[in-house]
């Protein structure tokens, strides 16, 4: 019998582990909602008044169910082979993309001064989502400049107020100085 080596999973590897059991979750959640529904239709509809109307429902709802979780187990698997073809440098920017959060206090203060009244955590959770995506375009687009001009990592600030300008220039960030009056 061969002698087989055991290798410790990378820290993406156990993050797309824990991805794949939160999917799992979120599948199983889904099954569970959709069999309160299924009974929740059998009562709404009647059972006794129109057997065959609850047993379309049943089926339909069976139907999205199934569906829904095919979908999830093929991006599940997808998302496995893409992180398993990754490179090691690929695989420590996605950890790090991974883990990089924006504190959840200072962007809720954030919007709440800026709005003038208070909002939901969903609401920040999405804003802080945002500001990650924004932030990752910006250090893209300063990588790119560091690349064009012909000098190497690390990052300076001349490269993210150039990145700052050329995606002001392409419309992609608005500009905060310019104001445009509607009315004269």
């Amino acid at each position: 019998m061969e002698d087989v080596e055991f290798v410790a999973p990378t820290e993406a590897e156990k993050e797309v582990s824990e991805d794949v059991a939160e999917q799992r979750v979120k599948v199983e959640e889904t099954e569970q909602e959709t069999k309160s529904m299924e009974s929740s239709a059998v009562v709404l509809t009647g059972e006794a008044l129109d057997p065959l109307n609850t047993k379309k429902v049943k089926l339909e709802l069976k139907e999205r169910r199934e569906k829904k979780q095919k979908v999830d187990e093929d991006e599940i698997q997808k998302m496995q082979i893409l992180v398993s073809s990754f490179s090691e440098e690929q695989l420590n920017r996605y950890e790090m993309y991974r883990r990089s959060a924006f504190p959840k206090a200072a962007i809720k203060r954030l919007i709440q001064s800026i709005t003038g009244c208070s909002v939901s955590q969903n609401v920040v959770i999405a804003m802080s989502g945002i500001a990650k995506v924004f932030v990752g375009e910006v250090v893209e687009e300063a990588l790119d400049v560091c690349e064009k001009w012909g000098e190497s990592p690390p990052l300076q600030p001349r490269h993210m107020r150039e990145a700052l300008r050329r995606l002001k220039s392409r419309g992609q960030i608005p500009d905060s100085k310019y104001k445009k009056i509607m009315f004269n």
